[in-house]
């Protein structure tokens, strides 16, 4: 019987959605996508459907409390204790999911606790049951969040399973991107995908849309002082801190690159990006910024220009040069990258 149960959930695909409202209180937002393995939601020792308390050894294998009784608390995978620790994050799951409607309320569980981030493998438990992502652990030194217990020695293997067992639509699926992916790879494809929304980076105006549409807003709504470039060919770029950002513009609807300049003790820190989706072929550029002057001489480059959805206000961490001035004209030259490799081949 046992088996049979087991063949027909693997038969079964069932439909996992997370429902919500937006903090403005517009209409509510759903998000669904497939789970292809629902052995996950079973007892992988009895088979039976999983309930609280779920426990888990060391190596991350689970079992139903029945079974950690009958198996006299040893771990019929790998010979390890178990029945100590609970499974705190899949107890969770089974409470948002509804097996008879196939819906899990709540995608948050599967990102990552301190980050936010979508959880990817590894990941890791503490002896309380609370998880994080690798990067975490590193970034808090192996020491929980949630209760300062160790973290970083066992792994949450069936949350490593899950978050590749249920795929989801891409965000941006309103916008017509098709896309579906496992849950771990949201982060990844988010950043890569065309259909993002960009946002307009004129001063006040609120505009979002797909990158050409942004470029074509740009081009038709904000003619005032516009700026523009041609690829390979040199261009002032007027730096004032009270601006804050300076905009040019491709000739014919094309790409928007912001240089951005932030007050600091030391002088002013000049960033340049270009609007556009990290997706292939789509807002490649390389530049140089410089300024001279008195035998003085800065300069800022990159062989692949950094990429962007929305201007941030906030001071970079990188990628920015500081010159002693408040006003100076800077030399900047943009390279569209695929013509340098047609140029090179």
């Amino acid at each position: 019987m046992a088996g049979e149960a087991s063949s027909s959930r693997q038969k079964r695909q069932r439909l996992v959605e997370e429902e919500g409202e937006n903090g403005g209180g517009d209409a509510a937002v759903a998000r669904s996508g497939t789970l292809v393995d629902l052995d996950l939601f079973y007892c992988p020792v009895c088979s039976d459907s999983l309930t609280i308390p779920i426990f888990r050894c060391d190596n991350g294998h689970i079992a139903c409390s029945s079974c950690c009784t009958k198996m006299k608390n040893v771990c019929p995978d790998c010979g390890d204790s178990i029945g100590d620790f609970r499974c705190l994050i899949m107890e969770k799951i089974l409470e948002a999911f509804d097996v008879g409607r196939g819906f899990l309320f709540d995608l948050h569980l599967l990102d990552c606790p301190v980050c936010s981030n979508a959880l990817t493998a590894p990941i890791f438990e503490c002896d309380s049951g609370h998880i994080a992502c690798s990067s975490c652990c590193k970034k808090q030194r192996y020491k929980c969040t949630a209760c300062s217990l160790p973290i970083g020695n066992y792994r949450c293997r069936i949350m490593e399973r899950l978050v590749e067992a249920i795929f989801i639509p891409c965000p941006n699926a309103k916008h017509g991107c098709r896309e579906m992916f496992y849950y771990g790879k949201k982060l990844v494809h988010q950043k890569e995908c065309i259909f993002a929304p960009c946002y307009c980076p004129a001063l006040g105006c609120n505009y979002s849309g797909l990158y050409k549409d942004l470029y074509s807003h740009y081009e038709t709504n904000h003619k005032c002082g516009k700026k523009h470039f041609r690829s390979r060919h040199d261009a002032d770029a007027w730096v004032h801190v009270d601006d804050k950002i300076l905009v040019l513009q491709e000739y014919r609807d094309g790409p928007l690159v912001v240089i951005q300049c932030f007050q600091k003790p030391e002088g002013v820190s000049v960033t340049v990006n270009c609007i556009a989706p990290s997706a292939p072929g789509v807002g490649e550029f390389s530049f140089l910024l410089s300024y001279s002057r008195e035998g003085e001489y800065w300069a800022l480059g990159s062989d692949k220009m950094n990429r962007i959805h929305k201007v941030s206000f906030q001071a970079p961490e990188k990628y920015f040069i500081t010159v002693p001035m408040s006003d100076f004209k800077m030399k900047i030259r943009i390279n569209r990258i695929t013509e340098e490799i047609e140029n090179e081949v």
